[in-house]
């Protein structure tokens, strides 16, 4: 391979970029295809975004409402009919749960749900639990551990 023989890519179109602002003899220069004067001819770009040409702009004429709890907890949430299919006598925590599947992230750690029926005796360690899947979780001989995070 030579340098002088490289071309184009196949498929791109050959075809030179405009230089603005190089001089009046490349086509471009002078005010460099932005007209006369202006704030759009000067540097420094145009209006922000949301500019309505000084009318309020949406975003200030609408109401603000409600906040963001930022200590609020995000739990990976996981059913009991989940649970139902993982073998007795396993201990279940939140990177066993992650490992095989059954949550996709552990976020602030895993809450338990009691949708589903559970036939199987598991040691669950999580987060937090409902008092439905406690109840079915014990029912069957099982443990349940609450971690705080």
């Amino acid at each position: 391979m030579k340098l002088n023989k490289i071309g184009l890519p196949s498929g791109r179109a050959s075809r030179k970029n405009k230089r603005r602002g190089r001089g009046d003899s490349s086509g471009y220069g002078g005010t460099s295809c932005r007209g006369h004067k202006g704030q759009k001819a000067r540097s420094g770009g145009y209006h922000k975004v949301g500019f309505e040409g000084g009318q309020m702009p949406l975003q200030r004429r609408l109401p603000k409402r409600g906040f963001t709890n930022i200590f609020a907890k995000e739990y990976a949430v996981v059913n009991i009919a989940k649970l139902a299919t993982i073998p007795s006598g396993v201990d279940i925590d939140a990177n066993y749960l992650l490992s095989n599947g059954l949550i996709d992230k552990i976020c602030d750690g895993v809450k338990v749900l009691g949708n589903g029926e559970l036939k199987n005796a598991i040691t669950v360690k999580v987060a937090a639990i409902t008092e439905s899947a406690r109840q079915k979780i014990e029912a069957v001989g099982g443990k349940v551990e609450v971690i705080r995070v």
